[in-house]
């Protein structure tokens, strides 16, 4: 299983974002999360393609879109347009979220499906065959800085449980409240795409992905 590192730009220096992303791709990451929220689904309001297609210009990493959108489906191929390599919607926003997930194949980019803390994994386990990934929020969607919501840990090895009785290729990624400590509670659990905000962008940018990235080989070393 390849464990990565999926920095958001969401907690990003936006008046140095360029240098920022040029900074991670020397320092190895090869996964870049962008949080798109509308104000609807989630009341923050972050960016939109726009934002991401001047960034694909300067960038080859993984561009892993997470759309905190109500109705995405009307999105898809225009965030597909713009340099996207992977979509992932949220079940609760998408009225037919099989569709959604067909949306995004079309589009020619991988697909995945996220639930909040409070959506069981059983909503979305008869979907698992179809996706790519299935995004685990491990804080409520909309903000960055909140604490990890320790019941999430029992949802991710849930799913890890089903996909590997599936014998399906799916990853896992988590998304909220990750640091040192808790960094090794939900890789232990069975995920392996870590977005983190404030715990890669606070302080010197590549120190810390030097760190993370030495503390994820470490758990990982530790689990084999």
């Amino acid at each position: 299983m390849d464990y990565h590192l999926c920095p958001s730009i969401l907690s990003a220096d936006f008046n140095r974002l360029g240098q920022q992303i040029q900074t991670l791709e020397e320092e190895g990451v090869k996964w870049l999360h962008i949080d798109v929220m509308d104000g609807d689904f989630v009341p923050s309001i972050s960016f939109g393609m726009p934002v991401i297609r001047s960034i694909r210009k300067e960038s080859k990493m993984f561009f892993d879109v997470h759309l905190m959108v109500s109705a995405p489906e009307r999105y898809i191929q225009d965030f597909a347009d713009c340099g996207a390599d992977s979509i992932t919607v949220h079940a609760e926003a998408c009225e037919d979220l099989e569709r959604a997930i067909e949306l995004i194949h079309d589009a020619g980019v991988k697909a995945g499906v996220s639930i909040k803390p409070a959506t069981p994994v059983n909503d979305i386990s008869h979907l698992l065959s179809d996706v790519d990934m299935v995004l685990v929020m491990t804080v409520q969607p909309g903000f960055g800085g909140q604490k990890y919501i320790e019941d999430c840990t029992e949802k991710i090895q849930e799913l890890r449980e089903l996909i590997q009785q599936e014998n399906l290729d799916v990853d896992i990624q988590v998304d909220g409240g990750i640091n040192d400590e808790t960094i090794e509670t939900v890789m232990k659990a069975g995920a392996n795409l870590l977005v983190a905000g404030s715990y890669v962008f606070n302080g010197d940018l590549a120190s810390n992905v030097r760190r993370i990235t030495k503390r994820i080989q470490h758990i990982k070393e530790d689990m084999e």
